[in-house]
């Protein structure tokens, strides 16, 4: 007897389905929103995870700069 597990993972999640109905939705004339409103779900969430790291790397970046050593070479001869 063979153990013949199967597990599935994938298919369209709540995001993919919503940006769906609102390209048909767009399509059929039923809405009059802007393209990007309606693509909203398909790219607002890799848009909000960049925006996050890009402000994370921002204060990585300020506090490195403000606690690095600064070269103090005042009273030292050439």
């Amino acid at each position: 007897m063979s153990d013949k597990s199967t597990t599935y993972n994938g298919g369209v999640g709540v995001f993919g389905l919503l940006g769906v109905v609102f390209v048909a939705l767009k399509l059929t004339g039923y809405i009059d929103w802007s393209w990007w409103w309606v693509t909203a779900p398909f790219w607002a969430g890799f848009a909000l995870v960049l925006a996050i790291l890009l402000i994370i790397g921002t204060m990585a970046l300020v506090v490195w700069f403000l606690d690095r050593p600064r070269n103090r070479t005042l009273g030292r001869g050439r």
